[in-house]
């Protein structure tokens, strides 16, 4: 073989080579900037309970993140219509600016629940000075109940609920003050934007924690622990854990939107639906 054939060899494996790398970095950059941060899950859970009363079908929403109310979130709010959930929880992170709440206003209208929406507040809240009253004022005009370590009282389908709501960063003050309106004969369920907190005060007639505030690592790698989760995360990613002596079940939703950078890779965003009964 002449050198110029094997140098024209040579440039041509190297010309493959290049394209074959471009071709997996464009797909790569597709999929977690464009594909994966749209392609929300439905993440069904089913929920055995002793306790008297019928199903509830109880709908979790966290870490919108939303700066426009656009196509993507247009869908989310389609998705939630064809569910038809009994009643919503929302856990936080719902804008990272305050010019922003016109955007969240527009998606919370859109949604409905036959027993209403309650909602928790997150750490971008108080960081965009958009918390407190002020938020409580713009969800109520919508049909949002803003719980700032309150409860909330409720029978659907025959079954008695409460919903507790912990504010931001869940402090064990606030904690302890709200258990102690706990009833033992309501299937009793914690909101905390954080999935890390106080547990060990938690006591056995909590039935079910749902957070949020991870966004589930936003980009993940087979085998390997997440590259960055915020502040009160703890070892909590996502999905299901068991806290506390009492091994209270918490879950932690991987969000709708995303945070700091608008990007995915496999971790897909959710709703979590949740079915009691």
């Amino acid at each position: 073989m002449s050198f110029s054939s094997r140098r024209r060899q040579g440039v041509s494996r190297r010309r493959f080579l290049s394209l074959g790398i471009a071709g997996i970095t464009g797909t790569f950059l597709a999929d977690t900037l464009w594909y994966e941060p749209q392609a929300l899950q439905i993440e069904r859970i089913p929920l055995p309970s002793d306790a008297p009363g019928g199903k509830v079908r109880l709908l979790q929403i966290s870490d919108l993140h939303l700066s426009s109310f656009n196509s993507y979130f247009e869908k989310v709010t389609e998705l939630v219509a064809d569910i038809q959930p009994d009643l919503i929880v929302l856990t936080g992170d719902y804008l990272e600016q305050e010019r922003n709440i016109r955007g969240v206003l527009s998606f919370m209208k859109e949604l409905k629940a036959t027993h209403g929406i309650y909602a928790v507040q997150g750490n971008w809240e108080y960081w965009s000075r958009l918390e407190g009253e002020n938020l409580r004022r713009h969800f109520s005009g919508v049909g949002v109940k803003l719980l700032i370590n309150e409860r909330a009282d409720l029978e659907i389908n025959g079954r008695a609920l409460s919903i507790f709501g912990l504010d931001y960063p869940s402090s064990t003050d606030h904690l302890l003050r709200l258990q102690k309106e706990v009833d033992p004969q309501r299937f009793n369920l914690l909101l905390s934007h954080v999935p890390a907190f106080a547990h060990e005060q938690l006591n056995e007639r909590i039935d079910l924690i749902l957070s949020g505030h991870t966004h589930g690592g936003q980009v993940r790698l087979p085998l390997l622990p997440p590259f960055y989760l915020p502040r009160y995360s703890g070892r909590f990613v996502s999905g299901f854990y068991q806290v506390s002596q009492h091994r209270i079940p918490l879950y932690v939703s991987r969000g709708v939107g995303t945070s700091v950078l608008p990007l995915r890779f496999l971790c897909r965003p959710e709703i979590g639906l949740f079915e009691l009964g």
